[in-house]
């Protein structure tokens, strides 16, 4: 793997590149080798987790200072889940510096947005191991820092449709809603869903990149319908 590449994608240069390869390792590939000493980057994971977590929290608390604890939870959620962060290492080309076991490699493990997730934050914690927290604030900072837009973060508070759906529902003493998958298309690096909703004797579709953002459509659809009938 040339990660002389993949450091000036990611606009870092390690003083440790053990680091980097550490990141870039998946468990796949260090359960084939006899090596007993190689660590795969599930440690690092755990660790880049906590820290973006709390770099995105300061980045929402200093953007948005007037918004409640409420509406910055959920839109850290939104920010940091699977399929956002697996957006961000593709545009890293991260895939590609994986190391991955034979099987993850003939299954496209490098298009899988698991993978690239948990390697984005392998990367992250590698980058403060050898950087130093400033360094992982900076690097967090630059790969959020259109995503943590305006409009993006209207867009989060505004779209917990579920949430709002479920508020109604438990107000009228109706049965909870229940979300069903309809179906799944496409590649696995792209895959389209469908959920259908089942409310009293209602029933809506929503469709996604996710099944959480497929359920989001969904509760929408079935909110539009509820609004209909009660007009």
């Amino acid at each position: 793997m040339d990660y002389l590449k993949l450091e000036k994608r990611l606009f870092y240069k390690f003083k440790d590149k053990s680091l980097l390869r550490e990141a870039c390792r998946h468990s796949s590939f260090v359960n084939e080798q006899t090596r007993s000493d190689m660590r795969n980057n599930e440690r690092l994971e755990f660790l880049g987790d906590a820290v973006l977590n709390l770099v995105v929290g300061h980045l929402l608390m200093q953007k948005y200072p007037s918004l409640p604890e409420g509406n910055l939870s959920r839109m850290r959620a939104g920010l940091v889940n699977e399929m956002q962060l697996a957006d961000i290492a593709r545009m890293l080309n991260l895939g590609s510096f994986l190391e991955l076991g034979k099987g993850e490699i003939q299954t496209r493990g490098r298009e899988k947005s698991s993978i690239l997730a948990d390697a984005f934050e392998a990367v992250i914690a590698a980058i403060y191991l050898d950087g130093g927290f400033y360094a992982a604030f900076k690097f967090i900072k630059s790969r959020f820092a259109e995503i943590l837009s305006d409009n993006a973060a209207s867009e989060v508070i505004q779209c917990d449709y579920k949430s709002k759906l479920q508020e109604i529902v438990q107000t009228g003493n109706q049965i909870m809603p229940a979300y069903h998958l309809v179906s799944e298309s496409g590649p696995d690096h792209d895959k389209t869903f469908v959920v259908q909703i089942c409310i009293n004797h209602m029933t809506a579709k929503g469709t996604g990149k996710s099944k959480k953002r497929a359920e989001q459509d969904a509760a929408r659809n079935a909110l539009k319908m509820m609004k209909k009938l009660s007009d």
